[in-house]
Formats: structure tokens, C-alpha cells, sequence
């Protein structure tokens, strides 16, 4: 503690002469001495105080933690992209750029869904060879250059390195012209963060191989086939939203770090084929288009949902049966792939056949619901109330043949009438 000689005058002004009590003017060694007293003893009380201690070490303890936070804060403030509106152009910021015009964009992921037997496969094979080839699929013009495709065969590799082999001599290219087409062949599991960095490895390595034929420049179309099989491969369960999730994840990381490729799903329908995507309906949800096909001995092609394109009949398709020859052994060698011959226009021009009664009186229900449509579970509940069935398997099928013919679609559990 100081001493009161120790105080000097500083620089306050000396007391007025007209100060009746010059004595406590704080000028004074003697007032300056007193004040400092009175400090030292306000400190003495806070510190003694157990109500203050607590106060000051909540004060610290704030301080802290605001500085932690500010810490934590800053690298996520400085990786914020903020952009006006008036700033942002159509054609520089958000256009969208397509690899095939209004079904393959760059940095989206459509999922292409079937029953057995549905040609689901063999539809984008038929895809791969269009884009590498830079050629128009189904009247849909292409990006402007041939586009590298990577086929990951999760699952019967054998029979989609056939259906390429087949396209390429149907359009009379020799064996040994290259493509930029490539297979992977085996499971991946990629519900695993740790399967990211070897997909990304295994496109930019084809991506190499790309670079070598001629206007080729980069690998823009990944095929996953099946969907289920990425799942499976992770013991995972394709009706949990929590693992379909993990995949979608790990895909947005593939994508993100090759630059936004369009990623293609192929996947499996239910055991009711009029509901859709087999397992968790998180799949609707995580993809930009999705792509139901149906029908008997012509294929259709329908959108059930998607981001900027109108749903509905996308266009129709058949197959057809290519003979390789005969094996060693003398047996035929065949494969079933997608017609080059174009049906949707003959489709349009072939008169529907008469619809039953029951058909008629369903499809009626439907198209009175408007623009909402009905849920599956409603539209059983109308046809049941106007006799049109008691047996859930006769509505099942009815729907099936609406759809087959193009006349409704269904889109997570919903189903609406097409329009055109």
C-alpha cells in the first residue's frame, strides 16, 4: 500500500480561490491519499465476497469460451459465399449444362428403376454407347462431344461387357475402335467413406485413358448398377433412410471431387411394382430424376419425379435379340438389347386398345381427383366404395395396366393421370 507522501500533484487544476473547502479538493496529497484508500478497500470487499469470486469466474470462464467460439467461427465466416441476386446471371452462374438435353446433367444423379427383367441394364448401356459416341438417345441431343462413361457392374458385369460388345458391331465399329467406355467390374461398398477416394482414383485413371481419343476430355456419365448392391456391400439395409443416406453421401463427395459427373442409379421396384423404388422411399428425395420403366413387349420410360423437367411418359422402347455365334461348344451365344428403331412416334400413332370396364371406371376416379391425384391407399378406398374391387391383388393389377399404358403415373405412393 502506498504511503500518502507518495502522492504528488499532477495536472489537475489547482482549487479556486472562491472554494469555501479547499481541503477536499482532490489537488490535495491529503484527498488524493483518502480516495485511494477508499479503491483499495472497494477491492478488498469485491475479492473477499464469495458472490463476487463466483461472478469473476464466470466472467473469465465467458471470456473463454467466447474466444474458443470466435476461434471455431472464423475459417467457416471466410468459406461463406454470399452473391446478390442482382450479381448472379443465367448463362455465368446457374445455367444448367446437360450431357444429354433433359436427362443427363452434370452434377445430378438420376435413378432408373425396374422389375426383373425390365431392360432397366440394357437401357443405359444403350445410354453409355449414345454419350460416347456423342449421338442423340431417343431424339434427346447430345452435349456436343463424346462424354467418357464409367460402368461400375456391381452385378453381372459378364452380361453388360456383351450388350456393349453388341451395340458396337450393330452400328458396324470395328473391335479393336476405342471407346470411352470402360467397366469396373466387382462390389464396392459404398456406404464406407473409404470407397470415395478409390472410385475418384478409378475415374481419373480413366480419365487418362479418355484423354487419348480423340475430343474425348473427360469422364462425365457414372453408372452404378445396382443401387441394392452398394447397400448390400456395406451390410447395410436398403428400407433404412439412414443407409441410404451414407451412399448418397459418399456419391456427393465423388461428385464433389471430380468436378459434378452425372451419376446413374439402377434400381429395383418392390414386390407391388405400381409403389415405386424397392426398399426406403429416402430415394425419391435424394435424386434429381427418377425413372420408372413398365410395360410388356414395348418399354416405357416415365418420370416420376424431377427437379425442372415435367413428369410423365419420357419415351417407349423395345428390344432385341443379337446372335453372337456359336460358342466352342456350338451353343448359341445371344443377348437382349435396346432396339436402335425409334417406337415412341409409332406409339402415338398405334390407336389404345379398348380399356375394360374395370380400367375405365378406375382411370375415372383417378382423372376426377385433379391435379392432387390420390395415394394409393385412397384410390383402393374409392375403387372398393364403387364395387370396383375387394381383392387388393385386382387393384394392384389394374393400376399396372393404367400405367403400362401410359394413361397414370405414381410418384411416392401418389398416383396422377398423364396429361400428354
Amino acid at each position: 500500500m502506498k504511503h500518502e507522501n507518495q502522492f504528488e500533484p499532477d495536472d489537475i487544476p489547482p482549487p479556486s480561490p472562491d472554494d469555501t473547502c479547499p481541503e477536499t479538493h482532490p489537488h490535495t496529497q491529503a484527498m488524493r491519499y483518502q480516495i485511494y484508500l477508499q479503491e483499495q478497500e472497494r477491492k478488498r470487499t469485491q475479492e473477499t465476497s464469495p458472490d463476487n469470486r463466483v461472478l469473476d469466474a464466470k466472467v473469465i470462464e465467458h471470456d473463454e469460451r467466447r474466444t474458443r467460439l470466435s476461434a471455431l467461427k472464423a475459417p467457416n465466416m471466410q468459406a461463406l459465399r454470399l452473391k446478390p441476386l442482382e450479381d448472379i446471371f443465367l448463362e455465368e452462374d446457374c445455367a444448367k449444362a446437360h450431357i444429354v438435353k433433359g436427362i443427363f446433367a452434370w452434377g445430378e444423379t438420376s435413378a432408373w428403376i425396374a422389375p426383373p427383367g425390365g431392360m432397366k441394364s440394357a437401357l443405359l448401356a444403350s445410354a453409355a454407347m449414345s454419350v460416347a459416341l456423342n449421338q442423340s438417345w431417343f431424339g434427346r441431343r447430345p452435349a456436343g462431344n463424346p462424354v467418357g462413361v464409367i460402368y461400375f457392374a456391381l452385378e453381372r458385369a459378364d452380361l453388360v461387357k456383351r450388350r456393349l460388345i453388341a451395340h458396337r458391331r450393330k452400328l458396324g465399329l470395328p473391335d479393336n475402335h476405342p471407346l470411352p467406355i470402360v467397366v469396373q467390374s466387382g462390389m464396392l461398398d459404398m456406404m464406407n467413406p473409404a470407397t470415395v477416394p478409390l472410385v475418384v482414383e478409378a475415374v481419373q485413371r480413366a480419365e487418362n485413358y479418355f484423354s487419348h481419343i480423340p475430343e474425348c476430355h473427360c469422364a462425365g456419365l457414372l453408372i452404378f448398377d445396382t443401387f441394392a448392391k452398394m447397400i448390400a456391400a456395406g451390410g447395410g439395409d436398403e428400407n433404412s433412410a439412414k443407409d441410404q443416406g451414407r451412399v448418397f453421401a459418399n456419391l456427393q463427395r465423388i461428385k464433389d471431387e471430380l468436378g459434378g459427373p452425372h451419376v446413374a442409379l439402377i434400381g429395383h421396384t418392390g414386390k407391388d411394382e405400381a409403389r415405386g423404388a424397392r426398399g426406403s422411399n429416402a430415394l425419391y428425395g435424394d435424386v434429381d430424376v427418377l425413372v420408372t420403366i413398365g410395360g410388356d413387349t414395348i418399354k416405357t420410360a416415365t418420370v416420376a419425379k424431377a427437379n425442372d423437367i415435367p413428369d410423365g411418359p419420357l419415351f417407349s422402347f423395345a428390344s432385341e435379340v443379337v446372335d453372337f455365334g456359336p460358342d466352342s461348344d456350338g451353343d448359341p451365344q445371344t443377348v437382349n438389347i435396346i432396339s436402335a428403331e425409334e417406337v415412341s412416334s409409332k406409339l402415338r400413332e398405334t390407336p389404345e386398345k379398348r380399356l375394360t370396364e374395370t380400367q375405365e371406371a378406375m382411370y375415372r376416379l383417378l382423372r376426377d381427383a385433379g391435379a392432387s391425384g390420390l395415394s394409393t391407399e385412397d384410390w383402393n378406398a374409392k375403387a372398393r366404395e364403387n364395387g370396383l374391387g375387394s381383392r387388393r391383388a385386382t387393384l394392384v393389377n389394374v393400376k399396372a395396366q393404367l400405367r403400362d399404358k401410359g394413361l397414370v403415373r405414381e410418384y411416392a405412393g401418389t398416383w396422377k393421370v398423364n396429361n400428354g
